[in-house]
């Protein structure tokens, strides 16, 4: 088992809220997870994706009500929303009764935005955790690794399956489940082809700008619907907006958001490349290390860091900016696949607008270096260590206010 960075903030959370939610994509390690938590609690689970558990909870107050000294884990939440009313009553009269903390554990294969329209009556009484795919931090130790992670993604068991011909027949199945049972179950409408013709159109434009227009009339369909489409693999965790950073400054910026398929291994099997000899040929290997190396950087950036990218119509561009939380300040990343990085010009134009506190070019190999004035090119296990927070609990997103 490969352990995981989001194991202490979910502990720290239960110990300090009512309810804790594990969000997460399907499959990505939420229930083995939440069974690791329970440890030798005497914890009950219940799987709302099984008829048996769901008739369990006919009764919700009473059923729980006589459970109210265990942690309940309740797995796939997102199937049963109109429970988040009951677990109210439930966790106010607990408080009354001296038990705060600790009572619920709940997982669910969607967004934090998503979970909140379905969690509104546990304002103040729920934290939210977000487990990531797997990342370099958790499970490379070399180059030769990270490229496998690269490759396959950070779903576990495509990461450790036997063969690359297994990991990639895994993430057909993965993408086949989406397509056919998730999105139906979460009330959308759609044709699984088409959402899959979407989904790899999106894959081959990796990280480009947003053009709801263009991609409207290859599917033939409106361009809202479009957003629609983009809205909805997002709040399946599948697909990250990646939005403009706003700078203080007199030049025309880029408006649209760049959009890029979160898991390297998804983008890779949409594209049906299947080994690193591919995927190093293939025209694709420049933007999905890009994406890549942002979701491993955003999984490890403290809680309230704020990202973005820049780019202004004179060509002024960083791949990432980061805002971190409290005197940490402005951070500037350059992304490329090389093991030897050059500042480009359009990235210097950007620095003088932005003024970081501190400016990166990520490369392919290790170790880190200057290689310009106030320039560092950096290893991505080096640069994703540097933004872990003390004790390495990211995964926290937020906690509600009371209410």
């Amino acid at each position: 088992m490969i352990p995981r960075r989001a194991f202490l903030a979910v502990q720290r959370a239960l110990g300090r809220q009512a309810t804790v939610a594990i969000l997460g994509p399907r499959q990505i390690g939420k229930t083995t997870l939440a069974h690791e938590i329970a440890g030798d609690l005497d914890a009950l689970y219940l799987d709302l994706e099984s008829r048996r558990d769901r008739a369990r909870l006919a009764e919700p107050t009473l059923f729980l009500g006589s459970h109210e000294d265990r942690l309940v884990i309740l797995d796939e939440i997102h199937r049963v929303p109109e429970l988040f009313q009951e677990l109210r009553g439930i966790i106010d009269q607990g408080r009354r009764a001296g038990r705060r903390n600790g009572r619920f554990l709940v997982l669910g294969s969607a967004s934090m935005d998503l979970m909140r329209q379905s969690g509104e009556s546990l304002a103040g009484r729920i934290e939210y955790v977000e487990l990531h795919a797997l990342d370099v931090l958790e499970a490379a130790r070399d180059a030769a690794s990270a490229d496998l992670l690269w490759l396959r993604g950070g779903f576990p068991d495509s990461l450790l399956a036997s063969t690359d011909e297994d990991s990639f027949a895994y993430r057909r199945n993965l993408i086949r489940t989406y397509l056919e049972r998730d999105v139906p179950q979460f009330g959308f409408r759609i044709a699984a082809e088409r959402l899959e013709r979407f989904w790899t159109m999106l894959a081959h434009g990796q990280g480009a700008l947003l053009n709801a227009s263009t991609l409207a009339a290859s599917l033939s369909v409106s361009a809202p619907t479009v957003t629609a489409y983009v809205d909805l693999l997002a709040d399946l965790l599948l697909v990250r907006r990646l939005t403009p950073w706003r700078a203080n400054v007199r030049k025309r910026l880029v408006k649209s958001p760049k959009v890029y398929v979160r898991d390297s291994g998804l983008v890779h099997t949409l594209l049906g490349i299947e080994d690193l000899h591919q995927l190093a040929g293939h025209p694709i290997a420049g933007a999905s290390w890009e994406g890549f190396v942002i979701e491993n950087l955003l999984a490890a950036a403290p809680p309230l860091t704020q990202a973005g990218f820049y780019r202004t119509a004179r060509g002024a561009e960083v791949d990432l900016v980061l805002q971190l939380p409290g005197a940490n300040g402005l951070w500037a990343i350059e992304i490329k696949r090389t093991a030897a990085p050059a500042p480009t010009r359009g990235f210097y134009s950007a620095l003088e607008d932005l003024e970081p506190g501190r400016s990166f070019i990520v490369h392919a190999g290790e170790g880190r270096y200057p290689i310009a004035h106030g320039i560092e090119a950096i290893g991505l296990r080096d640069l994703a260590a540097a933004l872990l927070p003390a004790g390495g609990t990211s995964g926290k997103l937020s906690m509600e206010d009371d209410g």
